[in-house]
This record gives C-alpha cells, sequence and structure tokens, in this order.
C-alpha cells in the first residue's frame, strides 16, 4: 500500500494516489483460482478488461429494450456499438485505461437508473434497481479518477428534469443520495482522498437539496410566474454550489483538481493562459474539438444518420412537454386512468435518456477525449427510435398515415431491415478483421528497455517524459520521477522541473535539480527535442519557453514579454559532449530514437549553483 518504489524520494499511498483497486482484486484472484499454470498474468489481466466489455455491450443492450420494450433495440443497440467500436471504445489498443475498467459500470448505472426512473414499478423493483446503482455507481466511481465529473453532468440532468417536472422529484432526490453515498464510499477507500470531498458534484447535489427544501413551491403557479420562480431557483442553486465548493477547498487547501479548471476557462474562452499545465492540455489533439470524420464514420453504418433523426423528433417532442408542463396542462386519460396514446409527453426513463445524451453529445463535440462517454449511449438512443412505438406514431401522425398495426409493423420491419443491411455491408469486413493479426512493433523501446532491465542496478532512477517512464516502470520495475497520474500538484510541479531537460537551461541547474529527485539516468528523445507533430505554440518545448518566459524557437511571433534565453537548448546541446555538460552526464546509450545519459556523482557543490 505505502509505495516508495514509483516516485523517487517520496513514499506515497497508492490506494489513496491512484484508482487501482481493480488491479489490487485482479491480483487476488489470480492467486485464488487454478489458473496460474496454464495463463500468465498478463493475459489474465488482458481477459478480464475485454470480459468487462461484456459487461459494458450487456448494459447497452439493456437499456435500449427498457427504453424500447423489445430485445430488436438491444440487438441493434450492441451491432452499432461492436461495428464503430473504433469510436465507441479504446479498448482494443489502450487496454489498461482507467475507462476501460469504469465505464462498463457507468452503462451498468444508466441502465439501472433508465429502469428506475419508470412508472410504475413496485417498491421491491425501487429497492432492487437502487442497490444496483448503488453498487454500479460505486464501482465507476472507484476505478477512474475522473468519476466526479462525470457524475456531475449526470447530476445536472436530474436537476434539469426535476426542475421542469419530467422525473419525480422522490426519485431524483434518491439518485442524488445515492451518489453521495458512492463517493463518500469512495473517499474512504481511498484513504480520505480530499479530491473527492472538493469535488463540484458533492457541492452541487447538497446545494440543490439544500435550496429544494428552502424553496418549495417552484412548481406552482402560471407560466410566466413557473419561469421566473425556475430562474431564481436555478440560479440559487449555481450560486450556493460555488460558495460550498471554495468554502471546502480553503478549509482542505485542495490543489489537486486545479489544472482541469484552468484548462477549462483557457478551452472556453475565458481568458488566455501561460500556465504550462493548461497548455499541456489544450495543445493535445484529444482534448480539441471532435473531428468531423468521426461523424463520417459514424454515418457509414448509418448511425448517426438514425441519431439525428431520433435526435430531432425528441427535442421537438421535449419542447412540447416542457411547454405543456409549465402552463399547467393536463394529461387527457382514458377511462382505465391511464394516459391516452395521443398524449403530447415524454416518458421519465425517455426523457433522462435523451437529456444525457444531448449534454454528453455537447462534451464530446467540445473535447474529443471524452467522445467515448457519448458514442456508445449514441447506440442506445438511436436504437430506441429505431424501435420507438411513441416516435413512428408521431410520424404517420404527421403524414396522414396512423394506423396502430402500421406502427408494430414499422417498428419491427426497420430495424430487420437495418440489420439484414449492417450484415450484408460489414460482416465480410468483420472475418477479415478478425483474421488479421498484429505485433507490438517497436525495436527502439524494446532495446531500451532491455538494456535498462540488463545494464542498469534495481535500485536506479530514471528521469524523462511521463509517458515513457510509465513504461519504463511497467516494463523493468525501476523507480521513476514523474509518470502521467497527474492530479497531484506536487507531482505536476515535479513534473515541470524535469521538463526542463527540453527548455533552455544551462546544465549545473539541470543537473542540480535532476539530482534533487534522486536521478540516476535521464532518457531524452528525439521526438520530443525535435517534435514537428505540433505546430508552434503546442510543441513541447515552445511550453517550456513561454512558462520560462523566453522567445520560442522558429519564425512566428512571441507572446509579449518573452525574452531570448542565454542558453541553448539542453537536450540539443548535451549531445555535443562538449565540457560544460561532460562534467556532469555521460552518454551510456544511444539509439535513433532515445539517449540515455548517467548523472555523475559528488557534484555537491555544483548542486547549490
Amino acid at each position: 500500500m505505502y509505495d516508495n518504489k514509483t516516485e523517487s524520494r517520496r513514499t506515497i499511498n497508492i490506494l489513496k494516489r491512484m484508482n487501482i483497486y481493480q488491479e489490487v482484486l485482479l491480483s487476488v484472484l489470480y492467486r485464488l483460482l487454478p489458473i496460474q499454470n496454464y495463463l500468465e498474468p498478463v493475459y489474465f489481466y488482458i481477459y478480464s478488461v475485454f470480459g468487462l466489455q461484456t459487461v459494458y455491450v450487456i448494459a447497452l443492450y439493456l437499456t435500449s429494450w427498457i427504453l424500447s420494450g423489445t430485445w430488436l433495440s438491444g440487438v441493434l443497440a450492441a451491432v452499432w456499438y461492436i461495428l464503430n467500436r473504433i469510436d465507441t471504445t479504446r479498448v482494443e489498443f489502450t487496454i489498461p485505461l482507467r475507462e476501460n475498467w469504469s465505464l462498463p459500470f457507468f452503462a451498468l448505472q444508466i441502465a439501472a437508473v433508465t429502469y428506475f426512473l419508470r412508472t410504475p414499478i413496485n417498491s421491491l423493483q425501487q429497492r432492487l434497481t437502487l442497490a444496483l446503482v448503488l453498487m454500479s455507481t460505486l464501482f465507476f466511481s472507484l476505478t477512474w479518477q475522473f468519476n466526479q465529473f462525470i457524475l456531475l453532468i449526470q447530476a445536472l440532468t436530474l436537476f434539469m428534469l426535476d426542475c421542469l417536472d419530467m422525473v419525480p422529484t422522490a426519485k431524483v432526490s434518491w439518485l442524488y443520495i445515492v451518489q453521495v453515498v458512492c463517493l463518500l464510499l469512495v473517499w474512504i477507500l481511498q484513504f480520505f482522498n480530499s479530491m473527492i470531498l472538493g469535488s463540484l458534484v458533492l457541492s452541487f447535489i447538497l446545494a440543490a437539496l439544500i435550496v429544494k427544501h428552502l424553496q418549495k413551491n417552484v412548481k406552482t403557479g402560471g407560466f410566466l410566474v413557473r419561469i421566473g420562480k425556475l430562474l431564481a431557483h436555478v440560479a440559487l442553486v449555481l450560486c450556493l454550489t460555488l460558495l460550498v465548493n471554495n468554502f471546502v477547498k480553503k478549509i482542505l487547501q485542495l490543489e489537486s483538481d486545479e489544472h482541469i479548471f484552468k484548462f477549462i476557462k483557457a478551452k472556453f474562452g475565458f481568458g488566455a493562459t501561460r500556465d504550462f499545465d493548461a497548455k499541456l492540455y489544450l495543445c493535445e489533439e484529444a482534448f480539441g474539438v471532435l473531428p468531423f470524420d468521426t461523424f463520417e464514420r459514424l454515418s457509414d453504418t448509418l448511425l448517426f444518420c438514425a441519431h439525428i433523426f431520433i435526435l430531432l423528433a425528441l427535442i421537438i417532442i421535449a419542447a412540447v412537454s416542457v411547454l405543456q408542463i409549465l402552463s399547467g396542462y393536463a394529461i387527457p386519460q382514458n377511462s382505465d386512468g391511464k394516459e391516452e396514446e395521443s398524449a403530447f409527453m415524454l416518458r421519465p426513463e425517455v426523457a433522462y435518456n435523451f437529456l444525457h445524451n444531448f449534454l454528453f453529445g455537447i462534451l464530446a463535440i467540445s473535447t474529443m477525449r471524452m467522445k467515448y462517454l457519448w458514442t456508445s449511449h449514441v447506440c442506445v438512443l438511436a436504437s430506441f427510435g429505431i424501435c420507438s412505438t411513441e416516435l413512428w406514431r408521431l410520424v404517420l401522425k404527421m403524414i396522414r398515415l396512423y394506423t396502430p398495426q402500421k406502427v408494430q409493423v414499422l417498428r419491427f420491419a426497420v430495424p430487420v431491415l437495418l440489420l439484414l443491411y449492417l450484415s450484408y455491408k460489414f460482416w465480410p469486413r468483420l472475418i477479415e478483421e478478425l483474421s488479421d493479426l498484429r505485433e507490438f512493433y517497436d525495436p527502439d523501446t524494446v532495446e531500451l528497455m532491455n538494456w535498462i532491465k540488463s545494464k542498469t542496478p534495481k535500485d536506479a532512477v530514471f528521469a524523462g517524459s511521463m509517458q515513457l517512464l510509465a513504461g519504463v516502470k511497467l516494463c523493468t520495475g525501476r523507480t521513476i520521477t514523474n509518470h502521467p497520474h497527474y492530479e497531484d500538484k506536487n507531482l505536476r510541479e515535479r513534473t515541470k522541473q524535469v521538463y526542463q531537460i527540453y527548455a533552455k537551461q544551462p546544465p549545473e541547474k539541470v543537473y542540480g535539480t535532476l539530482r534533487s529527485f534522486g536521478t540516476n539516468y535521464v532518457i531524452l528523445e528525439d521526438s520530443i527535442c525535435y517534435e514537428r507533430r505540433h505546430s508552434r505554440g503546442c510543441r513541447l518545448r515552445d511550453l517550456l519557453d513561454t512558462e520560462n518566459g523566453h522567445i520560442m524557437d522558429g519564425p512566428g511571433e512571441n507572446a509579449p514579454g518573452l525574452k531570448p534565453s542565454s542558453y541553448n537548448r539542453f537536450c540539443d546541446e548535451i549531445k555535443a559532449n562538449v565540457s560544460s555538460f561532460s562534467i556532469y552526464f555521460t552518454r551510456v546509450f544511444q539509439n535513433k530514437t532515445f539517449h540515455v545519459y548517467k548523472l555523475k556523482k559528488h557534484r555537491n557543490k555544483m548542486t547549490q549553483n
């Protein structure tokens, strides 16, 4: 639990800092199950992650079935998810990602929430469904450090639907409580990680419950009166959320997630920033706008086309539903006390999934990294619409061809035809892909890792880029100075200091910095030192120059206040092996991609300089 082999000269509580309970559980299972003689640990891990994706697909299947009332819809959702797997999951090419563990549980939670919001369900069904929501939310939150931001969007969805009286208030309160309980359990399991208590979602839920208790007549009055009350209610909740969150963060002196809010402020135009951490995110393609070719790929399977059609129909129905609710319109009922077939209202579970999809769609379009939260749900919403009685009824009534029999024919015939078309078009491609066996090929990296394992002491400490050092730790077990788990202010500061190896700094300063972290070897990468992947201003060396107040390399404009550096770039100059560098560093390994230098010892005087 207490680890002094990951971050040099620092002992960390690994369960507190990182979301690795799943790996702990797998290691226990591997030792308990009688499989050690014929299944290596790495394959047990891979099969476990892939097996969890089965839970993911089943959860999507169930959600679509619950919404539409037919298993055919679930089949269509699952097929679309598989055919669009380039855009719905990253499990094929980045297996250990935290999201590959958490998103299956989030999909299961959405299925449970969808069932919970249905009316009517009896008290036993409610309790069992709430228990499933609790367990899936807990596992989701425990396996991904970004859980608080996802749950915040879900809480906002429930809050908006509650304000508009589209879902039962009591059920929304229960779901709020489940979220709070799960986050507090994660807080305990992660040894009182203060980042969780300072999360926006906890502050928001607390504010929403307090304001709801104090302002009880929000849903009464005429149309304009209700609009005014709703606006005041929303403003009160948002203001109280910010007050509570700022108060908690000041009390806890919480700074773990400040880089995320700096990134959000800069991304949405709330002021330019020179902050290194924020620009590190802003310059990554994954945190940019969703590329247009994503929609082209989704349209190739007809998924996006169906989704747009369903979304537009649901927007119209939702708009009419909201106007009816705010106007106090009484829904017509038949002699059995049920809503009439012609009632223009969204069912609570449909309203939730529609708004959930809409908000996560905005998130995905603004930040490509988050598209996997949206695209899988696109499969659910599109398949539901194709098999939906309500939507086909609406379409047929608009063209004056409505009969109950035609609705039933269309809701089953259209998905069957779609499945036949998708099978005809994509089945040969799937078979070809399954027969195309590939293997990892990166000889320079393999050579580096083999050299580290065979030629360096087991207690050696390595410095370098976050991504490379994560591989060094995984493949060789050596201690490293920094790594990609960025939700810690001290680690972010350390990373920025280590990255001075790619800045314009004197050798004695870089040497002193690296020695202060106990570094024995530093790995330099040509792909970073001479980077061309990013444009000027977004290369790592440009971010460092700006942070250090230096003018960037190459032609082009510079931010005001930057000055030329007195030194050349460290990663370039060290290769010349001049005396000013050779007294501190000795090259011990080199290939086409990497250069490894060993730090010389007994330079206390120069370290102080």
